[in-house]
């Protein structure tokens, strides 16, 4: 009886371990590709460009509000426009590379 639960526990604990590295190489395969702009022959992150639009576009919007004269119904605004901004490159990401 013993060799038998010695067996079992060590199928047991050998597909445990096939199962725990199978679940661990699941993230790795979003590595495949990475998203890159040569840009003057440097490989510039896609990430990089989107956050680079997204404070622009931010930039953008505080200038038309301004010319509205909205700036100032924007509180707080040391919070508004980084979520702004973060909004932004977040949705420019899902929209060029989803």
């Amino acid at each position: 009886m013993q060799m038998r639960i010695h067996k079992r526990s060590r199928f047991t604990h050998r597909a445990a371990a096939v199962l725990t590295a199978g679940a661990a190489l699941i993230p790795v395969a979003g590595c495949s590709h990475a998203p890159n702009f040569n840009i003057l022959g440097s490989y510039f992150p896609a990430w990089l460009l989107c956050i680079t639009a997204g404070i622009s576009l931010t930039g953008l919007a505080y200038w038309g509000l301004q010319r509205l004269h909205l700036e100032s119904e924007v509180k707080p605004s040391i919070l508004a426009y980084p979520c702004m901004a973060a909004f932004l490159a977040f949705t420019l990401w899902l929209l060029l590379f989803s």
